[in-house]
């Protein structure tokens, strides 16, 4: 029995609704926000890494950001996000479809093994991988080694994403889920790579779990 409920995906067709309700919102939302991109990696720009990459960014920037890829272009890359298996994931899954995004769906509590094979394959496949490292359910900014677990398993480079808000509000979530201002400033930052070495011991692993984990915070406002 617990076997079968930490491999279920949970979800049906209200959540699905419900999710594509939300994806409809934060694109309606986005067109009132002024935003600025600081690509530092040339991921945007065509210009930089065309391999695929593991996009991190913390949870609670999750609703500004696939619109804003979404408006840019993405330089016509196609992106994964990394959802839980819960019905809070199937939403998550339907709002991110709105905007050409697909989904792999698990957590490091449910479905991990499956997630991280769905990932890399998706990897090779040549897509990149979206994945908050304190979702789905924190703590907030928390790092889960996942992602480094991925890069060091995969070879891809992970690149950071940041964004600064002129003025937000904070919900009174788990993540405290940034929601910016109607005509706002939103200024978004694809940092640089991070390279993890493949094949890792113990010890290195932590350091590079330790490493990513300061990067993303040090370089991200923490509302």
């Amino acid at each position: 029995m617990s076997t079968a409920k930490s491999t279920e995906i949970r979800g049906n067709r209200a959540s699905e609704r419900l999710g594509t309700l939300v994806g409809w919102l934060m694109r309606g939302w986005a067109k009132t926000l002024r935003y600025e991109i600081d690509d530092r990696c040339g991921i945007t720009s065509g210009n930089g890494e065309h391999r695929p990459v593991i996009f991190m960014l913390w949870h609670n920037r999750i609703f500004t950001l696939p619109p804003i890829w979404w408006r840019s272009g993405g330089n016509g890359r196609k992106s994964v996000v990394l959802t839980s298996a819960s019905k809070d994931g199937a939403i998550l899954s339907s709002a991110m479809a709105v905007f050409g995004l697909g989904a792999i769906r698990g957590s490091s509590s449910r479905r991990a093994v499956a997630a991280l094979i769905g990932m890399k394959r998706a990897l090779k496949d040549g897509l990149d991988i979206c994945i908050t490292p304190d979702g789905p359910r924190g703590p907030r900014y928390s790092f889960h080694p996942g992602v480094v677990k991925l890069a060091e398993s995969s070879g891809a480079p992970i690149v950071p994403i940041h964004a600064h808000y002129s003025s937000a509000w904070c919900l009174k979530t788990w993540d405290r889920l940034i929601i910016p201002k109607p005509f706002s400033r939103v200024t978004v930052i694809f940092d640089e790579m991070l390279v993890v070495p493949p094949k890792l011991g113990e010890d290195a692993f932590a350091d590079e779990v330790q490493r990513a984990h300061a990067y993303l915070t040090a370089h991200s406002d923490t509302l």
